[in-house]
């Protein structure tokens, strides 16, 4: 406890500092003072003031409630599945979202003759809720199934199957779709933390404070887990229970963090792997919000690097976390295995 308290403070500051750098910096500079003055409502420069509530801080929470809600659901499905390279995309759920936005970006142009990708708000309610629809449809699946099998790996083999046929879905639906609906559909896939705006934002903003205090319910299910089905069931874990409920909380994350930034890749797999290097236990009471502020810290140091001032625009959010995840668990990999051989 010695230990975890002054690295929590730590990340909390850092997590002040980094979202008080992501709305300074960009294509556009802002002086600090303006900043101030605008978040309180006296900065008379309207276009600034529109770049600070309009864009950056939207981009500021979205990176942070993605960031904690993907990286908690990676660290639940690794200790589902005790498996270091599980991720919140293993079980197809992700893909489960990208169906769904194909069919609204690659089918509906040819059913309806106008797709629904270019009617505007329309159209960005109308992918959003796709989106949720096709997470959730593959969850339930995946739980009905895990209902019908034993064993974790088994389960794990067929999500990444139920991935595979999403993905070939996905590739007769490019085939059929015009050019133009691809590149909307290739552009939603890179992901971004700047989709989220407005109402949209605060509904995001409220649904992820719902969903990341209900997955910390499950931190005692999850200790127990980690210690095997056989001696956690003589401990009294209903297993299969246990098991549906963990798996329920991180599709859903998913689901709802795909749904409004695209599929983010990286955060889920790496920052379950930071936290345990940065505090060095397997305790969930402390992973749990170690997890998760980690993952809103690397969110938004992706965030910054995504829109760093010389870019016009901003970057793809997946090259970036993929640039900045990798090298994270090819550090922490080598430390374990440097430690492994001390030992």
């Amino acid at each position: 406890m010695r230990r975890t308290l002054p690295l929590i403070v730590i990340l909390l500051i850092s997590i002040v500092v980094l979202a008080i750098v992501n709305l300074l910096l960009g294509s556009v500079r802002i002086p600090v003072g303006d900043v101030c003055s605008i978040l309180l409502g006296n900065e008379e420069n309207e276009i600034w003031s529109n770049i600070v509530w309009k864009s950056r801080l939207p981009q500021a929470l979205t990176a942070i409630m993605a960031g904690a809600g993907l990286a908690v659901s990676g660290l639940q499905m690794q200790t589902v599945f005790r498996n270091p390279l599980a991720g919140p995309s293993v079980l197809g759920i992700s893909n489960g979202s990208a169906l769904g936005v194909a069919f609204v970006v690659l089918l509906s142009g040819r059913i309806g003759g106008v797709a629904l990708s270019r009617l505007g708000y329309l159209g960005d309610a109308a992918m959003s809720v796709a989106a949720i629809v096709g997470a959730l449809a593959v969850m339930m699946l995946i739980m009905w199934i895990s209902q019908k099998v034993k064993g974790n790996v088994t389960l794990l083999i067929i999500g990444v199957m139920i991935g595979y046929l999403a993905n070939a879905i996905i590739g007769v639906l490019k085939f059929l779709a015009p050019e133009e609906d691809v590149k909307s559909f290739v552009v939603w896939g890179l992901g971004s933390f700047s989709r989220v705006s407005g109402d949209e934002m605060i509904l995001f903003v409220v649904l992820m404070c719902i969903l990341l205090p209900l997955a910390c319910l499950l931190v005692k299910s999850m200790n127990l887990l980690l210690l095997g089905d056989r001696y956690a069931a003589n401990l009294g874990l209903n297993i299969r229970r246990s098991r549906l409920l963990v798996i329920m909380s991180s599709g859903v994350l998913v689901a709802i963090v795909t749904a409004y930034c695209g599929p983010i890749m990286f955060i889920g797999l790496a920052v379950p792997h930071l936290a345990r290097a940065i505090f060095r236990t397997s305790d969930h009471r402390i992973l749990m919000p170690a997890t998760m502020l980690c993952g809103a810290a690397l969110a938004l140091v992706c965030n910054l690097i995504a829109r760093m001032p010389g870019f016009e625009g901003a970057l793809p959010v997946n090259s970036v976390t993929a640039l900045v995840g990798a090298p994270v668990i090819a550090m922490v990999l080598f430390r374990r295995r440097k430690d492994e051989v001390g030992e």
